[in-house]
């Protein structure tokens, strides 16, 4: 799936969204003139309230576009400098932070695949590599939309926030991604299982194999359903090829097994991230 219309959505509340948004937009080209070249474009969507929160949008205004990216910052409890890439959607019982329970947001694996090489390619040319940990992270939090997308952010306090060079390089990582992103470079897209919220397992393989992930259930949001999983491999816009095991990740035995279960009974093809590349 080619992507060619991008709305890049922030908020105004958002110190690393507005200043991701202000980077961006001397990149901006004229609608026009991409139209006229065949070339893919950008649009901002700058919103009152918390970007997370389903009543933010008017969300009609995301129709005309193919691809939706939510500029944002990221808050952990750490406080670690960390520039970091994932799906949004709720695998969890509640949905604390916008969204509705169960459901995520189309994702694609070869989006989130390309961004994210491109964020540490971006990263190491400014030097940024060294003094920000660059993750994915786990599907989690709103809004929940009907159109493809990803969050990208900066983290994890508000000096980071207000880092122009951190938000210039997230900045930089949208422009070249819209701009060179290509349908299917990669071999396999796969939904990912397991592991912790920063997915260590997970950011290895997107960044250095063939497999590109789209949503990611972390151990968190076990106990893990055949619900949880159809819905990922549903929201994934690409045909998936199989589903990725961070083994160690998966809880006791017993939990393992409890997985192990649901894919063969509905007959999918599943790997471990030890036999990635192998």
């Amino acid at each position: 799936m080619v992507f060619k219309k991008y709305l890049i959505v922030a908020s105004k509340l958002d110190k690393a969204g507005v200043n991701i948004t202000t980077q961006l937009s001397q990149f901006r080209q004229s609608p026009l003139w991409s139209s006229a070249q065949d070339k893919p474009s950008f649009d901002f969507y700058l919103v009152e309230e918390e970007i997370v929160r389903d009543s933010s949008f008017d969300k009609l205004k995301f129709e005309k576009y193919d691809f939706i990216i939510f500029a944002s910052k990221h808050q952990s409890s750490s406080g670690e400098k960390s520039l970091c890439v994932h799906a949004p959607g709720n695998f969890g019982a509640e949905a604390k932070y916008g969204g509705v329970p169960g459901k995520v947001c189309p994702a694609s694996g070869i989006f989130n695949k390309f961004i994210f090489e491109k964020l540490h390619k971006v990263a190491k040319e400014h030097n940024l590599d060294k003094k920000y940990k660059i993750t994915m992270e786990a599907t989690h939090h709103g809004p929940l939309i009907n159109k493809p997308c990803v969050f990208i952010e900066v983290g994890s306090s508000e000096n980071e926030w207000k880092d122009l060079s951190a938000c210039f390089v997230i900045a930089e990582t949208i422009k070249e991604t819209i701009e060179s992103f290509q349908d299917n470079p990669y071999g396999e897209v796969a939904i990912a299982i397991g592991g912790p919220h920063y997915c260590p397992s997970f950011n290895n393989i997107q960044l250095k194999s063939n497999v590109a992930i789209s949503h990611v259930i972390a151990e968190y949001n076990f106990p893990i359903t055949e619900e949880k999983i159809k819905e990922a491999i549903a929201k994934t816009t690409e045909d998936y090829e199989f589903v990725l095991l961070d083994w160690k990740g998966l809880g006791n035995a017993e939990e393992r097994q409890k997985v192990v279960d649901i894919l063969k009974k509905n007959y999918i093809r599943y790997k471990k991230t030890s036999e990635i590349g192998k």
